[in-house]
């Protein structure tokens, strides 16, 4: 017996019940004016006085010093002026601006993402409205991203060609600035926060759908990243679709190891969460790469 087939969620915006999300087109991020066009050098031959020489060279030194800073800060993203400030503060607006099937596609290929380097194909079955962090995490794993404080959290549920799993993926955008993000990442790899079973995301489970039973007991496997280059924590947990319980869940990095024989595992929900974790991921990246890329 063939396996029913899953719909897409009709839902493509964030709001249940609202029309296709507009897209959003960016305008060119803000830079330097330059000069004005009429402003002159100071014609050569002029003469200047002792002391107006030496103030005049301390003003050059001290802007050749100033400009040297900023050209610093600028090319190693710690100014919020440069290319990379301009890239993360615009990705921490992206929740709004660009329509679900952006971040979240119906369908997504997972090409080589599975066990032994077979191939995946996940589709959409579930979106959840945009929302705040308050009931979406156990209250382990929201004390450890307090830090970097909830901005919105969108998520979305797949399920395997087979309908056999079923993953939830989220992205959490935060309030935290690059420094703030790094410090979160150094400390979830540092403390190995990403692989204990006491900081997993909880799934988003809808009614009527494969994933109407993922539930907290549901779940199997999962994966979490702090991402660095914008304000974002990504995840991603995955578990049965047909609602059965998981005594012992294991992390993904763990899961995906070919000699790990744990049922999660052997099963390859490992490779889901982490395979769905990475293609979402990756779409962030480029959303927001094009949101910041000047009109040729």
């Amino acid at each position: 017996m063939s396996p029913p087939t899953a719909s897409p969620d009709p839902a493509l915006s964030w709001s249940a019940g609202a029309a296709v999300r507009p897209v959003v087109s960016f305008g060119e991020p803000e830079g330097y004016d330059g000069y004005d066009e009429r402003m002159r050098a100071r014609p050569l031959g002029l003469r200047m006085r002792p002391g107006t020489a030496a103030a005049a060279a301390c003003l050059v030194l001290g802007l050749g010093l100033i400009g040297g800073a900023v050209t610093g800060s600028w090319l190693t993203g710690d100014g919020g002026d440069g290319p990379a400030g301009t890239g993360f503060s615009a990705a921490a607006t992206l929740w709004h601006s660009v329509p679900v099937d952006q971040l979240f596609p119906p369908t997504v290929k997972g090409t080589g993402a599975g066990p032994g380097g077979a191939d995946r194909t996940w589709t959409r079955i579930a979106v959840a409205r945009d929302s705040g962090c308050a009931d979406a995490f156990d209250p382990l794993l929201r004390r450890a991203v307090a830090p970097v404080g909830c901005r919105r959290l969108l998520r979305a549920t797949y399920t395997d060609a087979t309908q056999s799993y079923v993953t939830t993926v989220g992205l959490l955008f935060t309030k935290g600035d690059p420094a703030a993000m790094s410090a979160l990442a150094t400390r979830f790899r540092k403390e190995h926060l990403d692989r204990r079973a006491d900081l997993m995301p909880r799934p988003y489970a809808a009614k009527g759908t494969a994933a109407a039973h993922f539930g907290d007991r549901q779940r199997a496997s999962w994966t979490i990243s702090v991402l660095t280059d914008v304000p974002v924590v990504a995840y991603a947990v995955s578990g049965w679709a047909d609602g059965r319980t998981v005594d012992s869940p294991q992390p993904a990095a763990d899961a995906v190891h070919s000699g790990a024989t744990t049922a999660p595992a052997q099963a390859g929900l490992g490779n889901e969460a982490q395979g769905l974790a990475d293609r979402v991921e990756r779409r962030l990246r480029q959303t927001a790469g094009r949101a910041t890329e000047k009109p040729s």
